[in-house]
């Protein structure tokens, strides 16, 4: 079985600096705290968010280059909404995935989203044991 560790030590106020199994390492602040205003690096909880667009979006990558499918621009959107009451944590989830080509291949791209919510990417897997999480696809030709 996989397993990561990481290490995140406190630096400084309301910061800490947090090293990945890669060797990077990130600051995470609060975002609460008016200090951190010019603080490079990420809340917690915005980083949950960057880690489920992250993880899906190499997924994609990888089968759209596979079907021989791939797009000159993809994003990905994401909006989500926190509780009111503590904990906080993301209750809803919308994912936008934006596609831009002069020739898109719909079926294809279609095939790789799916594959990517539903069978590849364990962090979208983590995100819907709390949280309701919508997909939606938006194809932009040039």
């Amino acid at each position: 079985m996989a397993s990561n560790t990481v290490t995140t030590i406190w630096t400084q106020k309301e910061q800490f600096e947090s090293d990945n199994p890669s060797g990077h390492k990130l600051t995470m602040f609060s975002t609460a705290d008016e200090e951190n205003k010019d603080t490079v690096g990420y809340g917690p909880k915005a980083l949950m968010l960057s880690s489920l667009a992250g993880c899906s979006a190499l997924d994609i990558v990888s089968l759209l280059k596979k079907m021989h499918a791939e797009v000159e621009d993809f994003k990905i959107e994401i909006t989500a909404e926190l509780t009111e009451e503590h904990p906080k944590f993301y209750n809803k989830v919308k994912v936008d995935y934006h596609f831009t080509d002069s020739e898109l291949q719909p079926k294809k791209i279609q095939k790789a989203v799916n594959l990517s919510v539903t069978k590849y990417c364990g962090v979208m897997e983590m995100f819907r044991q709390f949280a309701d999480v919508k997909t939606e696809i938006h194809l932009h030709k040039i």
